[in-house]
């Protein structure tokens, strides 16, 4: 008999075992519902309003359109052969930046792409002075150029660069806060005409 009772009690025990798992699992999954239907309702609230916080700006921005939309370079705009036709340079922005050491807007980083395109005749004093870069304002002829060697990166060669691989680089020039667009002048490479300078 009480080996009967004995084999009840350890059913039992095993059951009741076996019951709360299940009800652990059940308590487990249902916090892990409840966490993602949290996470997405606090999701939710923060994306909604970002369509109204950039809209509503565009708002107060659309008497002139035209600057907000002309201050980005887009992708080819801006693509002139370099050194004939062996290389291409193409301008990825122009942004306007803070210059670190004095706090001035006066500050324009240029970035660019250069890209080689011959796959023979290339040589070793095919190189880019991208330092050498300077800019004209288109309306008063005035040049501006880079504010220090160390705010550029230099030299970028064509021979040391694959057939159609491309070195990105960049230059800071030192122009006023008030020049919207300029006429950029890359060495060995043909003129970017009215460039659009980025806030």
């Amino acid at each position: 008999m009480s080996t009967f009772l004995s084999g009840v009690a350890v059913l039992l025990s095993t059951l009741a075992l076996g019951c709360s798992g299940y009800v652990a699992y059940e308590v487990f999954t249902l916090r892990q519902t409840l966490n993602a239907t949290n996470t997405v309702s606090s999701t939710i609230p923060t994306q909604v309003p970002s369509p109204t916080a950039t809209t509503s700006p565009q708002a107060t921005v659309s008497p002139s359109p035209a600057t907000a939309t002309t201050s980005v370079i887009s992708p080819g705009q801006f693509l002139q052969p370099a050194f004939g036709k062996k290389a291409e340079v193409e301008l990825l922005s122009a942004k306007r930046i803070k210059d670190p050491e004095t706090g001035n807007r006066d500050v324009v980083n240029l970035q660019m792409r250069i890209r080689r395109l011959a796959t023979d005749g290339v040589v070793g004093g095919d190189i880019i002075s991208v330092a050498s870069t300077t800019a004209r304002n288109p309306d008063t002829s005035v040049t501006y150029k880079g504010v220090a060697l160390n705010r550029s990166t230099g030299s970028v060669s064509l021979f040391q660069v694959r057939p159609q691989a491309s070195a990105d680089a960049y230059i800071w020039l030192r122009v006023p806060d008030s020049i919207n667009n300029l006429d950029i002048f890359v060495p060995d490479t043909a003129a970017f005409k009215n460039v659009p300078i980025s806030n």
